[in-house]
């Protein structure tokens, strides 16, 4: 039962604050978490890049929260961006949530998401070892 993980140093070292790939053996609980939008508890869209984005990610740290997570278990996040020019704030948003974690992740710049007014979406999977509670 490991989590390990993997950042071969036959290849380049990761750009960012992920890691390159997640390695999961054993028993344990894996968590798929669907895109989540910079939408509040209100229901209502939050205005502007950085209020979506921190408003997706705490959306995120709630759903895990709800599984008896937290972003220590995330092992695969995938971002959907409307702007490619948004990467930077998202990094500095990103790394207020994750501190030290380094899940494999992928960014994608897109032409435009569901709603014209959604200007990002989160999507990730959590593991943790061993049953809840």
């Amino acid at each position: 039962m490991t989590v390990q993980i993997i950042n071969p140093e036959t290849i380049s070292a990761p750009l960012g604050a992920y890691s390159q790939a997640i390695l999961t053996t054993g028993q344990g609980r894996t968590l798929n978490i669907s895109g989540q939008i910079g939408i509040r508890e209100d229901g209502r869209v939050a205005g502007g890049f950085a209020e979506q984005a921190d408003a997706a990610w705490k959306n995120i740290v709630e759903i895990l929260g709800a599984a008896d997570m937290d972003v220590s278990n995330l092992i695969k996040i995938v971002t959907y961006l409307t702007d490619p020019a948004d990467a930077a704030r998202l990094a500095e948003i990103r790394s207020k949530y994750l501190g030290n974690n380094r899940p494999a992740s992928t960014m994608v710049v897109v032409k435009s998401l569901l709603k014209s007014d959604w200007l990002i979406e989160i999507e990730a999977t959590a593991f943790k070892l061993g049953r809840p509670g």
